[in-house]
């Protein structure tokens, strides 16, 4: 499938218009749509994702993302097991002034992580190829984000030695996961559930909710 610029462009600026970003809306949509682009063309060599068309990956992986920026917590976060750079890139584009650390194990989608990083000049985003559970960060996160990259309780006890007191836990999720939440809640006790909300993503069916959790 061709990337029609103008029409993904048309597409994603009228979606943002649901969202309350304090960026310039016009830059923003700029570079995801560099973003989208590169995505795109690289998908077609490297399977960076199961999603072919580029109006489909507007609301399940743009939209999507950025339904996450008000939970971002402290200056210091990284998106564990960020694939293509998900949701990293969009939260990293919202918020210049703080800095992320975008990890994965997958060798092919780092290095698709790091070519857009240079290529959109992101001087605040720095691409990883690790395990979650063996990266050992020179400064401890003051949060973790996850998009569906484990249950809870594996996104918790993988992403713990990496974080500062006070850090915070952001996890992604389709339904409500009560059960991941109860076996978090047994399993490892000083974490618990700080907020949740049900989220309402432009063009996306099905249910999206999101998770924050801190350590006592």
């Amino acid at each position: 499938m061709v990337f029609d610029v103008a029409e993904t462009g048309a597409q994603l600026r009228a979606g943002l218009v649901h969202f309350a970003l304090c960026v310039d809306a016009e830059e923003l949509a700029d570079c995801l749509l560099i973003y989208l682009a590169e995505l795109h063309k690289w998908n077609t060599a490297y399977n960076l994702t199961a999603v072919r068309d580029p109006r489909q990956m507007l609301p399940r992986h743009i939209y999507d993302s950025l339904s996450a920026v008000p939970f971002m917590h402290g200056e210091r976060i990284v998106d564990a097991g960020t694939g293509a750079g998900l949701p990293g890139i969009p939260l990293a584009l919202c918020y210049p002034d703080r800095q992320f650390t975008l990890l994965d194990s997958n060798g092919k989608k780092i290095r698709f992580v790091d070519h857009v990083v240079r290529r959109l000049g992101l001087s605040n985003v720095t691409a990883v190829q690790a395990r979650v559970e063996e990266f050992q960060p020179p400064r401890l996160f003051t949060a973790a984000v996850s998009r569906a990259f484990s249950s809870l309780r594996d996104f918790a006890a993988g992403t713990e030695h990496m974080l500062a007191p006070g850090a915070r836990l952001v996890a992604m999720k389709g339904r409500f996961p009560a059960d991941e939440l109860a076996t978090l809640e047994n399993d490892l006790p000083q974490w618990r559930l700080q907020q949740s909300a049900s989220l309402q993503v432009p063009e996306l069916e099905g249910e999206r909710h999101i998770l924050v959790l801190e350590r006592l």
